[in-house]
């Protein structure tokens, strides 16, 4: 051939009931286009309190395709629906996808946008302004068959519209690696990583060789019960759950209220992984809230803050520091009975000599989301972690 490179037509991979496996889904529902991944059960939505929680549930943090190909072009064709609030200009992208070939990342690319959803708040139900499906492209992959995982924006609902390969693709391997099941906020979700694979819970899994299944649902880390009860019933070598920083700014639970739905959400854990380890990680530092307790807002002239005050402390309302106490005195009283369950001050992730590292205020930069994975991996998964092999 004269030293010339082959070229072979694109086919079309079926996306369902085929050779890729959609991991970190819980849910694949029939969109408009085609498949929607989202991180909760079908059965969950009926007990959403708003359009905000249906929405980052089908956010696609930690979520990938995963396949085996001799692949050397590679399509997904896919239609993002992305959240427009008030006075902010459109995005010029819907994030971006990463491509591991064998574990390594081999291709990064910009998701289009799609539809807009505009919103007036936060917890508003959104006016779509339509848009169509846009193409993601990798090619020049390394010959010969690999494992490849697509991973999806994290802070974009997309619908996967097709995919598209020039060589046959097979099923991934297992690999038999430990599943980790994690529940947080947004700063779980990290929707203000540079990547989908630079998200804390995902740099900390790569470390440590485990698949993880990303429960990180911002503004919705509210210990709800279908949240409970859906880590209760899914298969789980590993589990965490990081509380506070939800509850704190939304005044969602009193000093009266938090233990006893700590105690519940771990009750519900345990009913269905009695042995499993399970650690319970407190607030990364947040000066905003560290002692004075939500609602929040964000000004020109104060930045993110908390609108309470002392008396409301007084009168039973929480702090970070509140709860991170609360939290170590729950996990050290259950552990006298229950040896697999272990505690994480959230600020050995992120801690006060850090916070210049939190932009807005609460949620940390791309660089401080990686030193936490890196971190976490160390003291979870590290020969002394709660989570060592």
């Amino acid at each position: 051939m004269g030293g010339e490179t082959l070229t072979h037509p694109l086919r079309d991979v079926p996306l369902a009931g085929g050779p890729v496996e959609i991991r970190g889904a819980l849910d694949l529902e029939a969109g408009e286009a085609g498949l929607l991944p989202r991180r909760l059960p079908a059965w969950t939505r009926a007990q959403y309190p708003d359009a905000f929680m249906d929405e980052v549930a089908a956010m696609p943090s930690g979520v990938r395709l995963a396949f085996r190909t001799g692949a050397r072009t590679l399509e997904l064709e896919v239609l993002t629906s992305v959240w427009h609030p008030p006075a902010t200009p459109v995005p010029d992208s819907a994030g971006v996808a990463d491509l591991l070939v064998d574990g390594e990342l081999a291709g990064r690319a910009e998701v289009p946008v799609g539809h807009l959803l505009h919103v007036a708040g936060p917890r508003d139900r959104p006016r779509i302004e339509r848009g169509a499906p846009g193409t993601l492209r990798f090619a020049g992959l390394p010959e010969g068959v690999k494992d490849v995982e697509l991973w999806l924006p994290q802070g974009t609902r997309t619908e996967l519209v097709a995919l598209r390969a020039d060589a046959p693709v097979e099923p991934p391997r297992s690999g038999g690696r430990r599943r980790w099941v994690h529940h947080g906020s947004s700063i779980s979700q990290c929707v203000e990583a540079d990547s989908p694979t630079g998200t804390w819970p995902v740099v900390a899994a790569r470390r440590a060789g485990v698949e993880v299944v990303n429960l990180g649902l911002a503004g919705n880390a509210m210990l709800d019960p279908y949240v409970a009860r859906t880590m209760r019933d899914l298969p789980a070598d590993l589990l965490s759950v990081k509380i506070g920083i939800n509850i704190v700014g939304s005044v969602g639970l009193r000093q009266r209220t938090f233990g006893p739905a700590v105690h519940g959400f771990l009750d519900t854990l345990r009913d269905g992984h009695p042995d499993t380890p399970l650690l319970v990680v407190s607030p990364i530092s947040c000066p905003a809230l560290e002692d004075t307790p939500g609602p929040t807002a964000t000004t020109p002239e104060r930045g993110f803050h908390g609108l309470g005050t002392a008396a409301d402390v007084a009168a039973g309302a929480l702090t970070l520091r509140a709860v991170r106490a609360e939290l170590a005195r729950i996990v050290a009283e259950r552990a006298a009975h229950d040896p697999h369950l272990h505690h994480l001050d959230g600020r050995e992730l992120l801690g006060p000599r850090e916070v210049a590292d939190l932009p807005d205020g609460l949620h940390p930069n791309a660089a401080a989301y990686r030193r936490m994975g890196e971190r976490f991996a160390t003291l979870a998964f590290g020969p002394k972690g709660p989570f060592a092999p």
